[in-house]
């Protein structure tokens, strides 16, 4: 920790008598911040500032929520009018169609909208639409994606030990929760990911009774993880032939690898996405999407999706101003962000291949992850959980802050690049990593 940050341990020993482990997400707690966390006072752009006035390079930008980075002008501007005119009504907008609208424009596979608040709701409601479409209880969901924190999905979701995983051809649930429903997870069918074979004894296995496969486009909740050449059209094509939807996580990649998405990138048209992070630009705004014939389900009397929030206006007026940044000159701005973060992953490969350091840098884009491993590279949640040192990570991302670079302590999450960052952030950056690589302080 910086020297100075006696108004964050005097703040959270203030929150501690309020709530539990001092937060609203035990992310943001001592278990992955050691003493303390670094209470957050204000941000502007690619810098974030503490209650002591301490100031970071902001990489880990609300764990990918800030595509544009702090307070951009535009999202201030919009979210200033809605909120003038009106933040929330729970009826129809105008709002509400223009960002529909967009997204139909950006992304082939959404013939049809519907919002929601955040990626966990979108995750949920596509699972329920996918079930209510085709009258099938059970769906595949892969080891170390996450898609939110509802009963269904919380299962081999977080690293383990990996005695605790079983054999691959039947691997143990393992659910991430107490409180959970003692049958949420019996329609839940968990696979190694990019393993068709995997995936192909399962449906053989459960014939008939899978409604849908849902994947992440990339692995993002095991550092980043990308998918292996093939798989996801091979995925695509498997659920095609079997009657089972495919449903694509965009909650984590979309608007931030491509104008839309990880199927923009892959080429893939799935049956139903869902989006939320970088979607509101920090605002609590989420949607999924898909083929109009099976977003018709939810009409009234169908697969129910109710809620006062859903569409927010100020959300919506967020998300709109966002998307038309993104997408402005045909979204040219997703070049600018490529060759920063080739620029940045570049120099923190080198600079641990001279520090003598085992670690890989694996990223997709501007979104990537530093992996301390004696591997050459990780390419499942397996790999992730036996040969990830985590701890390692930990006092590394930790030993930053000290130097004004602030990424998530975290190894399982990952690091962005958004517009607000310049090359003047990644060459301070890389200069604090060769600092902290050449004190051996981890």
């Amino acid at each position: 920790m910086p020297s100075k940050t006696a108004k964050s341990k005097e703040l959270y020993e203030r929150a501690l008598k309020v709530m539990i482990e001092g937060g609203s997400s035990p992310s943001r707690g001592p278990a992955n911040y050691g003493d303390y966390p670094l209470f957050i006072q204000r941000a502007k752009g690619s810098r974030i500032f503490d209650l002591d006035g301490n100031e970071y390079i902001d990489w880990m930008m609300a764990y990918g929520a800030l595509p544009l980075g702090h307070a951009h002008p535009s999202i201030v501007a919009a979210v200033e009018e809605a909120v003038r005119t009106g933040a929330h009504f729970a009826a129809a907008t105008e709002v509400e169609v223009e960002v529909a609208e967009i997204l139909q424009k950006i992304i082939p596979s959404a013939e049809r909208v519907c919002f929601a608040n955040t990626g966990t709701e979108a995750a949920m409601a596509a699972i329920r639409l996918a079930r209510g479409y085709t009258g099938k209880p059970k769906f595949i969901k892969f080891e170390g994606h996450y898609h939110g924190w509802y009963d269904d999905f919380l299962v081999n979701a977080h690293p383990h030990l990996t005695t605790s995983l079983g054999y691959r051809n039947d691997p143990i649930k393992i659910a991430e929760s107490s409180g959970l429903n003692r049958h949420s997870l019996e329609d839940t069918i968990v696979v190694p990911w990019n393993d068709l074979r995997a995936v192909e004894r399962v449906i053989e296995t459960h014939r008939g009774q899978i409604a849908a496969i849902i994947t992440e486009g990339v692995m993002a909740n095991m550092g980043i993880i990308l998918p292996e050449p093939g798989y996801l059209w091979g995925l695509f094509e498997l659920a095609h032939k079997n009657g089972i939807l495919f449903i694509l996580d965009e909650t984590v990649t979309g608007f931030r690898v491509a104008p839309g998405g990880c199927q923009e990138y892959f080429g893939i048209k799935p049956d139903l996405s869902t989006f939320g992070k970088a979607m509101g630009c920090g605002f609590p705004v989420a949607a999924f999407a898909g083929r109009q014939e099976i977003m018709e389900a939810l009409a009234w009397g169908g697969v129910l999706h109710h809620g006062t929030q859903n569409a927010s206006r100020a959300g919506l007026f967020a998300a709109r101003a966002s998307l038309l940044e993104l997408t402005r000159n045909e979204g040219q701005v997703f070049a600018g962000l490529w060759s920063l973060a080739g620029k940045l992953c570049a120099g923190l490969r080198r600079l641990f291949q001279e520090s003598g350091v085992e670690a890989v840098v694996q990223n997709l884009g501007p979104m990537l992850q530093i992996l301390f491993t004696g591997q050459p590279a990780i390419r499942d949640y397996r790999e992730f959980c036996a040969s990830v040192d985590r701890k390692k990570y930990q006092r590394f991302a930790l030993a930053l802050f000290d130097e004004g670079i602030y990424m998530s302590p975290s190894a399982a999450l990952h690091s962005v690049v958004t517009t607000a960052h310049s090359e003047e952030d990644v060459g301070i950056t890389l200069e604090a990593v060769g600092k902290v690589l050449k004190n051996g302080k981890f």
